[in-house]
């Protein structure tokens, strides 16, 4: 029901690339920009300014930009409102995950939830928790999976289970076997995910809490996915924590160990966000409500 021309701006609106867009749209580049053109054409006005190197949108962009995300929000509701009628569901709904969750959890979610509301169309997207967050906050997605605390003020966090994240070392007695204290570890080369990421914030609320500061610890190298972590746990580099959904395979193939670490124990709870205010509706609030009835089930 949605202009598609308007369809293609808002995707490029929000990647400020051309080329990003076309992907997300499973478009061409070129036929993405004709059709930028044709909308500018037909309004008689320039949405982007590509003069500096970069995209950015013009001030009829900006302007054009929010009506277009209000018809993109009343066409959503009219379809949603005709599909229960029927009782179905139909439209589109945006979810964030943070990255263990949209590689781990996700898909077995997203399964779930189309099963059961075949005509909704999901897109999402991945990324650290404070990057979820920001795209939540930015109304780029409707609800956000994390992994970690969050202090922000403008969204609203609901959890819907309990994780642990374990000590992973390569397989064998290089680092202690299946056990090590505390003073082992802080004497251990350590790998941690970025600045940004909850599953780090989490590691080191732990680890303080166990009178361990991150400054006497052996960080040996940072990295920016739990696939990169446990990829340099395997080449030999050190020891990581990460969660227990993210080492079915290794521990399967039997190329990395847990670790036990006496008087240490790293748990967090993943949570549903959304913005603060309204209370997330529609397609959202059904997705949020189907997130808290399966967490216990997914649960091991």
């Amino acid at each position: 029901m949605e202009n598609f021309r308007l369809k293609v701006f808002r995707a490029v609106a929000r990647e400020l690339n051309f080329r990003r867009a076309a992907e997300g749209l499973y478009l061409t580049q070129p036929a993405v920009t004709q059709q930028i053109k044709a909308l500018e054409d037909e309004l008689g006005v320039a949405l982007f300014d590509r003069a500096s190197g970069r995209v950015e949108l013009t001030e009829a962009g900006r302007v054009l930009l929010g009506y277009a995300e209000r018809l993109r929000s009343t066409t959503e509701e009219a379809v949603q409102a005709l599909a229960e009628l029927s009782g179905q569901r139909a439209g589109e709904l945006a979810v964030g995950a943070s990255q263990t969750i949209g590689q781990y959890l996700l898909p077995s979610l997203l399964a779930g939830f189309e099963r059961e509301n075949p005509r909704v169309q999901v897109r999402s997207i991945s990324g650290n928790t404070d990057e979820v967050l920001e795209a939540l906050a930015s109304h780029e997605v409707e609800l956000a999976l994390i992994e970690g605390p969050t202090k922000r003020r403008d969204v609203v966090t609901t959890p819907f289970m309990r994780d642990e994240l374990v000590l992973v070392a390569p397989a064998g007695e290089a680092f202690g076997g299946l056990s090590m204290t505390l003073a082992r570890l802080a004497e251990s080369p350590l790998l941690l995910r970025e600045l940004g990421s909850g599953s780090r914030r989490v590691v080191e609320q732990a680890l303080e809490a166990a009178g361990l500061r991150l400054k006497d610890l052996q960080v040996k190298m940072t990295l920016d996915t739990t696939e990169g972590l446990l990829s340099a746990v395997e080449a030999g580099l050190g020891v990581a924590f990460v969660s227990r959904w993210g080492i079915r395979n290794q521990l399967a193939l039997g190329t990395l160990q847990v670790v036990e670490v006496e008087g240490l124990r790293v748990e967090r709870m993943f949570s549903v966000a959304h913005i603060a205010v309204p209370e997330p509706a529609g397609n959202a609030g059904a997705f949020q409500r189907f997130v808290l009835v399966q967490g216990n089930e997914l649960r091991g």
